[in-house]
Formats: C-alpha cells, structure tokens, sequence
C-alpha cells in the first residue's frame, strides 16, 4: 500500500510516499480503509524532530492522526464495529502507523461510527480539533449557560469548533483572531472578536469564567488577568505558571487531548444535529502529502487541511 512517510526528521523534503507492507488489525485494533485523513501541527512537528527528545517515533515513521474511512479488519476482542461501516476517529502516529496511509490500525477505543450528514473528507477534519474543544470545555471547564469564555485563535481549527461548542452550551463567547477572519469567527457564533494584532484583549475583558489557549507564549501570559477568581485555563501548549496561579486565584490545566469513542460519538452527535460545522480549508492527494504539512504550517489555513486518500 501508499503511505506518506519520514525516513529520517526535516522539512517539506523530508516527506515521501512509498510502497510500504499493509498493517494488519491486531488485538484491540480495527484497521481502517483510509477515504481521508485530516493533517494537524502535531503532524509537521513530528517531521522536523520538534518533538524527538521527548516524544520519538520510531523511524521510519508513516504520518497522520485524524481518519476516516471503512472497517477493512476487526481485530481480536473487539466489539461494536462491522466490516464495511464508515467510521472515524485517531490512527497511532505516535507509534508510526499513522493516517496519512491507504490503511491504519486503529485502537478500537479511539473510534466511532462516522458522522452521518457528512462526507469523508469532512470527517477527517474533525477528531483531533473536536475532541479537544469538548474535553476542554465540557470535561474540563465544565461550562454552563450565562458563563463567559475567551476563546484564542478562533479561526484555526480548533478554536473555530471550540466557539460553536460553547454557543451550543449557551456560553457567552469572546475570541482572538487576525483581522481578516473577524466576520468568520462572528459567522460561528462568537459574540466579541478581537483583533489581535491591534487590540489587547487583557485591557478589555475581565471577569471571565474560563479561557481556552491554542496560541501559547504571551498570550498565555496575559490570560490569567481575564479571568475571575475560580476561573480555569486550560492550554493546548504551555505549562502553568504556578506563580500566577495562586495570584489569580485560578485553575489551571495543560491539556493532552484523549481522543476516546465516546467524545467522538458526541461530537458526530453535535454534527448530524447542525450544531457543529468545520471548514475545510484546503484539501491535497496523498501524493502532496508533503505540500499539505508545509501549506498547513505556513499558509495560515481557516480551519482544518485534509489530504484526501481516496476518492
């Protein structure tokens, strides 16, 4: 079969589609017929060695996170699935055996019945970023009508189903976004954007029940103030600043997203229901594999890019 593969770490060159033996479901695994696979910055960190010392693959590697596509093999002790049925959900990058690839084994855990109202493609675009906009605010922050979020980084992938999520939960919503994207991030519901590249978002809001970080560093930095005593920030980055977490008075979580099937049933939940659309920025075949990591860290995609396996 075809698989996207890094043979050693590097750039945009570092990426090649091969020939390469097809997995099989072993104990506790589904292998998926890939349709399509959804490509994310843990992607292109995991080609330049950005994570190597404290997170390596074993080499060589084949990309990919976010599937969709078929049962192809149910393997032993598995339960719940069919042979044929469209589902999606995370492949095992971690572990080499990634989506970017004509097929992938699946933990059976990590998977659910795709969301019906939607194509492949649109699927694939959804596991990573979804699941960790809900873990974030349902299991984490615990979210409830009347409360208040600042979400950062609207447009991006996560951030823009973060900002539906919370809406759904009757959530008052403020996001960061870049000039261009204000009328899209409005589009999905948010109630304030702020511009962040002339606007300090730290001056102009206070009292917040909880921020959702996708961005890092000084904005990181600046988020504590936004929030009430009591409030949460939960990062998709950084690590807490235990300092000010006691001047603030906040709670703090660093959040590795778990894709599990029960998240996932409930956010194709929210999808067949028309509560949560993501945008698809940008898709590539398989053979541009490599295009579509280098497009996704470079071209600043609104929403999520998508290599598109099969037709």
């Amino acid at each position: 079969m075809k698989a996207a593969q890094i043979k050693d770490y590097g750039g945009e060159e570092a990426v090649t589609v091969n020939e390469v033996p097809k997995p099989v479901a072993g104990e506790g695994y589904v292998l998926v017929a890939v349709r399509a696979a959804g490509a994310n910055p843990f992607d292109y960190k995991v080609r330049d060695g950005s994570y190597k010392d404290y997170f390596p693959v074993p080499l060589p590697a084949v990309l990919g996170g976010d599937v969709a596509g078929t049962v192809a093999e149910i393997g032993k002790g598995v339960s719940g699935f069919t042979v044929g049925q469209e589902v999606y959900g995370m492949a095992g990058a971690a572990g080499g055996q990634g989506s970017f690839s004509e097929f992938t084994p699946v933990k059976d855990e990590q998977l659910a019945a795709k969301p019906a109202s939607v194509d492949f493609v649109t699927a694939a675009a959804l596991p990573l970023a979804g699941v960790s906009a809900y873990q974030a605010l349902v299991d984490h922050m615990g979210l409830k009508a009347g409360q208040k979020i600042l979400i950062h980084g609207g447009a991006g992938g996560i951030g823009s189903l973060a900002i539906q999520i919370a809406k759904n939960l009757g959530v008052y919503v403020a996001t960061t976004a870049d000039a261009p994207d204000i009328d899209y991030v409005k589009s999905l519901g948010a109630d304030e954007a702020i511009d962040y590249k002339t606007q300090d978002f730290a001056k102009e809001l206070k009292d917040y029940d909880a921020v959702f970080d996708t961005v890092g560093g000084e904005t990181n930095t600046s988020s504590y103030t936004v929030l009430k005593a009591g409030g949460t920030l939960v990062s998709m980055v950084e690590a807490p600043d235990e300092a000010l977490v006691k001047r603030h008075n906040v709670n703090y979580v660093q959040q590795s997203s778990q894709a599990t099937s029960e998240r996932l049933t409930k956010i194709a939940e929210l999808v067949d229901a028309g509560k949560l659309k993501v945008n698809v920025d940008k898709t590539f075949p398989l053979a541009e594999a490599a295009a579509a990591l280098e497009y996704l860290k470079t071209g600043h995609p609104r929403g999520k890019v998508v290599i598109q396996v099969k037709n």
